[in-house]
């Protein structure tokens, strides 16, 4: 459960980065752009030279389905790791998310070592992750998107590749928006 008024936050939120962007409401978001504006340094595993080689080809190949992002900050600088391995719509969606941890000033996991096998493991906090779905949702497919997509027709799979996302994606924002509802009413009152 969100604390009250925060969906009604988010798509402000989602309106305010187009608007410093200067992008139209209904425009696809470059999350690269974003994080540009948020001075967010984002690479890839093969960005990071100091790691040792096989640490970097297990991230990128061997474990790539098992992580999508990870952020690491200091006092003075956000970094994020992005999973190059993952298809372009998924990368902007893991992006997305951990653009909306920083923007919502949430405190990075914990990261630890399993005791016993020595594997990486990091803590989650529900409500934090919860918050930076939405939120990550909301700055992709904002409702201004969601209508604009509906009124121009576009099919799903159109408007998966406009706005860099995936189906599931698309189909979830309209569902939980309400914008099919609404669009539902309007259409019979109009008739």
């Amino acid at each position: 459960m969100f604390r009250r008024g925060f969906k009604t936050w988010a798509e402000e939120i989602a309106a305010r980065v187009r608007r410093k962007l200067r992008l139209p409401e209904d425009a696809a978001l470059d999350p690269m752009a974003l994080a540009t504006l948020l001075s967010v340094i984002v690479l890839v595993p093969d960005d990071l030279s100091d790691l040792p080689a096989d640490c970097r080809r297990r991230l990128a190949h061997d474990h790539s389905e098992n992580w999508s992002a990870i952020t690491v900050a200091n006092a003075k600088q956000h970094l994020i790791v992005i999973n190059s391995s993952h298809t372009p719509a998924r990368r902007n969606s893991n992006l997305a998310h951990e653009l909306a941890h920083v923007i919502l000033g949430h405190e990075p996991s914990l990261m630890f070592a399993s005791p016993k096998s020595g594997t990486a493991l990091r803590t989650h906090n529900k409500e934090q992750e919860d918050e930076a779905n939405w939120l990550a949702g909301c700055l992709l497919l904002p409702k201004s998107v969601l209508f604009s997509i509906r009124r121009r027709r576009l099919k799903d799979e159109q408007a998966c590749v406009e706005y860099g996302v995936s189906v599931p994606m698309l189909r979830f924002r309209m569902n939980v928006s309400g914008v099919e509802i609404q669009l539902r009413r309007s259409k019979r009152r109009r008739t």
